[in-house]
């Protein structure tokens, strides 16, 4: 019965997946004064393990073609350095990463040149006040020749790429990224970027905000003794005319109630007078009375009656 034999790659597990190669940092142009050194670097994942390739001008790169390199590989991280440059140098540099999952590529230029230029920030730093758990970008573009070194500092501690605070370049670009921030970031940042022709720094604060706002501190006002005892009496003589005032009213209010049912009850009922015959009022009368004329009542007049006489 034939047997079936599988091959293994040496240092490689049987049930390891496999992931093609990626560039978490790529390369990055470089601009380079005559015999000082460049530097190439990029960082790469992968599974298994990529092999790199180094290029110049779609070129195979090696120490035959280019005396004087240094090239190096290890946990990821490729780097290729010229220790000093000529303009011979000048060119396309590529590095390729590749294992049995696929290949990626990564490309870059260098520039040398006779001039210098000191490192000048085109773009400072920023000061942010954020929430917590808020991403925090803090970014700077600075130009220089030879290209110069940027470091990220916290107050004056060096920051070091990690899962928490992220360094990153893109061309004349660099930026540090939080993936989360908290108030103990709260700080001061700066940006220092030096090369051979001199030194330049940017600074900026970080205000990280809790959960709770802070409240705002109140300022307190400091009176005198004197001028307590006097607004203490001001305060008690503006509550004993208050005091009078309602006690004033109140009486003013009982006697005048008092007054009003006094009156009210000596005070007859109006009833119209009672006619002094039976016969009605002439019409005429009422007239007059209610157009408001006033007469004096006519002179009664007695008459006699006749004396009888007596029957003869």
């Amino acid at each position: 019965m034939p047997v079936c034999l599988k091959v293994l790659r040496p240092g490689v597990p049987s049930n390891m997946s496999t992931q093609a190669p990626t560039f978490t940092q790529p390369l990055q142009s470089v601009v380079a004064l005559e015999g000082s050194a460049a530097t190439f670097e990029a960082q790469v994942t992968g599974s298994p393990v990529p092999e790199v390739s180094w290029f110049r001008d779609g070129q195979v790169l090696s120490a035959a073609a280019l005396p004087g390199i240094q090239i190096s590989f290890s946990d990821g991280r490729a780097v290729l350095r010229i220790p000093a440059v000529t303009a011979t140098h000048s060119g396309r540099f590529s590095v390729r990463a590749t294992n049995g999952a696929g290949q990626a590529t990564s490309t870059a230029e260098l520039l040398v040149t006779a001039e210098t230029a000191p490192p000048n920030f085109i773009q400072r730093l920023q000061s942010l006040t954020v929430r917590q758990g808020s991403q925090v970008r803090l970014d700077v573009r600075v130009t220089g020749i030879p290209t110069p070194v940027v470091k990220f500092y916290r107050e004056g501690a060096e920051i070091q790429s990690s899962p928490d605070f992220k360094i990153v370049q893109e061309a004349d670009l660099y930026s540090l990224l939080i993936a989360e921030a908290f108030p103990e970031d709260s700080g001061t940042y700066s940006v220092n970027a030096a090369n051979s022709s001199g030194r330049s720094t940017s600074t900026a604060e970080l205000l990280v905000q809790g959960e709770e706002a802070v409240p705002a501190k109140k300022t307190k006002t400091v009176i005198s003794t004197s001028q307590m005892s006097q607004s203490r009496q001001t305060r008690v003589e503006k509550r004993a005319g208050a005091g009078f005032q309602i006690t004033t009213m109140t009486e003013m209010q009982i006697e005048g109630g008092g007054m009003t049912q006094h009156l009210a009850h000596k005070t007859p009922p109006r009833v119209p007078p009672k006619p002094t015959s039976k016969s009605p009022t002439p019409p005429s009368l009422v007239a007059r009375v209610a157009g408001g004329r006033h007469q004096s009542p006519s002179p009664v007049r007695h008459v006699k009656a006749p004396t009888p006489t007596p029957g003869r």
